[in-house]
Order: C-alpha cells, then sequence, then structure tokens
C-alpha cells in the first residue's frame, strides 16, 4: 500500500486494510469498509475531527448522503444534524491534490439550496475553509474555524 499523505489534523487510528491488492478504511459513521481514495482518506480524518474536537455525536453525522438539487441527484460528502434531524453544516471534502477553488466553494452553495444549513466546510485535508450564513440568509462569513457542535446549534 502506497504511503498516505499527512493531513492538517490531528493523528487518528484508522483501521484499514488491503482486499484484492486494493486499500480499504472503516467507516465508523457507515459501519463498513470502504475503498481508500485521496478523498475518502480526507473524509475519514474530517468525520473524526468532528467527533473528537468539535464534539459532535456520531450518531448526527452522515456520510455521503443523496439529496436532490433542481431535479438532479447530487451527493454531500458529510452532513452534521441536530437531534431533531435539522442539518447544520455540510463539508464537501476534495482530495489533497486538489485545490481549493471558487467553483469547489459554489459546489457545496448548491447542493445547500436543498438543506439551507447555517454552515459550510470546504477542506482538501491541507487546506480547511468555513463559512457561515448571516441572519438575513443573504450573505456567507468566513470563520477562523470550525465551530463546535453547541455553537452550530
Amino acid at each position: 500500500m502506497e504511503e498516505l499523505p499527512v493531513l492538517n489534523f490531528p493523528p487518528y487510528t484508522f483501521q484499514i486494510h488491503e482486499q484484492d491488492g486494493r486499500p480499504f478504511i472503516f467507516d465508523r459513521i457507515r459501519g463498513r469498509y470502504v475503498r481508500l481514495t485521496p478523498e475518502e482518506w480526507v473524509r475519514q480524518h474530517m468525520v473524526h475531527y468532528l467527533i473528537h474536537q468539535k464534539s459532535v455525536p456520531s450518531t448526527l453525522i452522515a456520510v455521503e448522503r443523496s439529496l436532490r438539487v433542481y431535479k438532479m441527484s447530487k451527493r454531500i460528502d458529510i452532513a452534521v444534524y441536530t437531534s431533531a434531524g435539522v442539518p447544520v453544516l455540510l463539508v464537501e471534502c476534495k482530495s489533497p491534490a486538489v485545490a481549493l477553488v471558487t467553483q469547489t466553494f459554489d459546489q457545496l452553495v448548491r447542493y445547500n439550496l436543498a438543506l439551507s444549513v447555517r454552515f459550510l466546510v470546504v477542506t482538501n485535508g491541507l487546506t480547511h475553509y468555513c463559512c457561515r450564513m448571516d441572519e438575513t440568509g443573504q450573505s456567507w462569513h468566513f470563520l477562523e474555524e470550525i465551530p463546535d457542535y453547541g455553537h452550530m446549534l
């Protein structure tokens, strides 16, 4: 298995194994092993970061959730919910080799049209951007860091 890049997250322990010469990583949210791609490596780090550093209950995280935007099927990498099932944060994960450009953020904003969450995060594992919708629902404000779960509510 090729060496995985060090990301801009605290170190976490993952269950990784090879099957038919391909690496798989255990996803605790989906409860199964999934193919370990560069994007999945970032996604799993972000899930652990939300749980361990931001106090998000793992039961309130969804990974690769499907949604409809303008009658098209789309997929959200990570969504965080309230205990009432209301989404409060969406995360778009990219491979560390992918630069985070305006189109990346625009993609997440389009997905948010179907959900209207207050917080959006884009990350490639090396750089993370987080923004919050203002109270008027008209503009996004970039934050210094991802808020703790209590502040997302």
